[in-house]
């Protein structure tokens, strides 16, 4: 009788073991994790467009106010430069745009975003627009055409931080040393005018988002900057000057 007692106690011992160790190795299966979506993934660069990519539509051209502010690609707009908005081409594309009621061409490079209006497919600068007859019309029938970069455009992009302009060569060089000291890179570039400025760049970042953290450390300082597009030539320095004043930032 001991004997039997003693094998039902075991036996009801083991079965509390297993059902104990069947339960501790019982795991949470966790959820999967859930796709991102359009709106938490980062925007893809659009692709390059092949050399001899071609479209046709309807041309405009803009000036001021947007004269003289950042443009999509982070450099400033000049009104008086061969460069162009276009919804959708990847940024630097060079492209021949001939307007189809006089066969007359420019050559522009893609700079901006736009145009906004439907039916418009580019907004060429002024500079553009007059080359090809488009400034008294304001709107034109055009063919854009995907062409080579010029042989003598680098195909690296390059983009500083403008700290400041004057009208006088002595206080930009004042202030460019300043920066050259403190960042390693920093330049003077001449914007034309009716009164010629000459800005003091800092700086010399591969990308957009290198520059920008430049300038915010400027910022961080006090002081109104932006990120500008690093030309690949800087005109000669003038001859001295004697006065002159700060002008934009």
């Amino acid at each position: 009788m001991e004997r039997a007692a003693i094998a039902t106690a075991v036996a009801a011992s083991l079965f509390l073991f297993a059902s104990c160790a069947k339960k501790n190795k019982t795991a949470r299966v966790p959820n999967a994790p859930r796709p991102l979506t359009a709106a938490s993934q980062p925007p893809a660069k659009p692709a390059p467009l092949p050399v001899g990519y071609t479209e046709e539509g309807i041309a405009s051209w803009y000036g001021i106010p947007y004269h003289g502010r950042p443009a999509a690609d982070g450099e400033i707009y000049d009104m008086e430069k061969l460069v162009a908005a276009h919804r959708l081409m990847p940024f630097n594309t060079w492209l021949k745009v001939t307007n189809l009621t006089n066969n007359k061409s420019v050559t522009v490079r893609v700079i901006d975003r736009g145009p906004f209006v439907d039916g418009r497919i580019i907004d060429l600068s002024k500079a553009a627009a007059r080359q090809i007859d488009l400034l008294g019309p304001g709107v034109a029938r055009v063919r854009l055409e995907v062409i080579a970069a010029p042989p003598d455009i680098s195909s690296n992009d390059f983009y500083a931080v403008q700290v400041g302009a004057f009208s006088i060569y002595a206080n930009a060089e004042r202030l460019r040393a300043e920066y050259a000291q403190r960042f390693g890179a920093a330049q003077l570039a001449l914007k034309e005018g009716a009164m010629p400025l000459w800005r003091v760049l800092v700086g010399k970042a591969g990308s957009i988002e290198a520059a920008q953290q430049i300038a915010n450390e400027i910022r961080a300082e006090g002081k109104e900057v932006f990120v500008v597009r690093l030309d690949t030539t800087l005109p000669p320095p003038p001859p001295p000057q004697t006065s002159g004043s700060r002008s934009e930032p």
